[in-house]
């Protein structure tokens, strides 16, 4: 298959299978709104992510599943025990087509990489 260079969010999922692209969508809406204003949606190794201060996270489509990812490797090993009931690698939470959001844990997932990239901000004022 031939790698396609996405333009834009909308078009990574406009290109994706139908039947993903509502899963896709629902996940872009939810980082959008735990995410400050500011920070910039982008495309970047070819998916799409969000940018603050620093990475804040991103997803990316897969055939059996769709993945949050958190752009750091240090961040899920926090959530470890909360993460039992998902596959999950350093930086990425497998999420499976038709199962709800695990909203709450992303949420705070997201929240703990705004501290985290505010924090390493500090640190490079200094």
């Amino acid at each position: 298959m031939a790698k396609t260079d996405y333009k834009s969010v909308d078009e990574y999922i406009a290109l994706q299978a139908a039947d993903k692209q509502a899963a896709l969508e629902t996940l872009r809406q939810f980082i959008r709104s735990h995410i400050p204003a500011t920070a910039q949606e982008v495309i970047s190794y070819q998916m799409p992510m969000y940018k603050g201060t620093g990475q804040l996270g991103g997803f990316m489509c897969f055939a059996k599943h769709y993945s949050f990812i958190t752009a750091n490797a240090s961040t899920l090993e926090q959530f470890r025990a909360e993460l039992k009931d998902y596959k999950f690698s350093p930086s990425a939470i497998q999420l499976p087509y038709g199962k709800p959001l695990p909203s709450e844990l992303l949420g705070r997932i997201i929240q703990q990489r705004i501290v985290e990239n505010e924090g390493l901000a500090a640190q490079k004022q200094k």
